[in-house]
C-alpha cells in the first residue's frame, strides 16, 4: 500500500535541469576546461562524494571542484532571476496527492537553504510534509542515503513510498533504498539497465494519478 510520494526537484517538479546543462559547460570554460556535451548529463542529481570524483577522473587530480561549482551556482542564480519554471501539472498533482491523504515529501540534491528559497519563490513550500536535502546525509545520489533518510523521517518502510525522479542517478538512489521508483524522463529516456529499476515510467506528472491504486 502506497502511503507517501517523495519528489525530486530539478527536472521533476521544476523545469530547471536545462539550466544546469548550460551552466556546467560555462563554468568549466571559465576556468579553462573543455566540457564534452555528454558530461553535464552524467551530473544530473550527482551528489558528494561522487561528483568531485567524477570531475577528477575527467580533468585530473588538481581539479578544484568547490571553486567551479561555486561559479556554476552563481550562473544558476542569474538564469533563474526572471523566474523558476514549473513542470506542467506540478501544483495540481501535489495538491491532489495531499487531498487524497498521501504524505508528500521531497528528496533533492540541493542544500536546504536553496531548496527552501526556491520552493518559497514558486509557492510550493507548504505542499511538503518533509523536505530532505543532500546536506542532511553523508552521501548524495546515486547512493541510497537520502531516500533511506526520507523514509526514516516519514516513519514508513520504503516499499510504501513512491520516489518520483527524472534522472538515472535519482532512480538508482531511490531503488537502492527500496522505494518504488517512477521515472518521468526529462532530458533522456531510461536505458535497458535503468528500466529494470523502475516501478513505472510515465510521460508527465499528472500521470501519477493513475498509479495510486496499484
Amino acid at each position: 500500500m502506497i502511503k507517501a510520494f517523495i519528489f525530486d526537484l530539478d527536472g521533476t517538479l521544476t523545469d530547471t535541469e536545462k539550466f544546469y546543462q548550460k551552466a556546467w559547460p560555462e563554468a568549466l570554460q571559465h576556468f579553462g576546461y573543455k566540457c564534452e556535451p555528454w558530461m553535464p548529463l552524467e551530473l544530473r542529481s550527482l551528489g558528494r562524494p561522487f561528483a568531485p570524483i567524477k570531475f577528477r577522473e575527467w580533468f585530473g587530480e588538481d581539479f578544484d571542484y568547490d571553486k567551479v561549482r561555486a561559479y556554476r551556482k552563481q550562473l544558476i542564480e542569474e538564469y533563474l532571476k526572471p523566474g523558476i519554471p514549473l513542470k506542467p501539472g506540478a501544483v495540481e498533482v501535489l495538491t491532489f496527492l495531499r487531498e487524497k491523504g498521501f504524505t508528500v515529501a521531497m528528496a533533492t540534491a540541493n542544500d536546504l537553504e536553496r531548496t527552501t528559497r526556491y520552493l518559497e519563490r514558486i509557492g510550493l513550500l507548504d505542499c511538503f510534509d518533509k523536505i530532505i536535502c543532500a546536506d542532511m546525509v553523508k552521501q548524495g545520489k546515486p547512493a541510497p542515503d537520502i531516500y533511506k533518510y526520507a523514509c526514516d523521517s516519514l516513519g514508513l518502510p520504503p516499499d510504501q513510498t513512491v520516489a518520483v525522479e527524472d534522472s538515472p542517478n535519482g532512480i538508482r538512489s531511490a531503488a537502492g533504498a527500496g522505494c518504488r521508483t517512477v521515472m518521468i524522463p526529462d532530458l533522456t529516456e531510461p536505458d535497458e539497465e535503468l528500466s529494470k529499476l523502475l516501478w513505472a515510467r510515465v510521460d508527465k506528472l499528472e500521470d501519477l494519478k493513475t498509479l495510486i491504486h496499484q
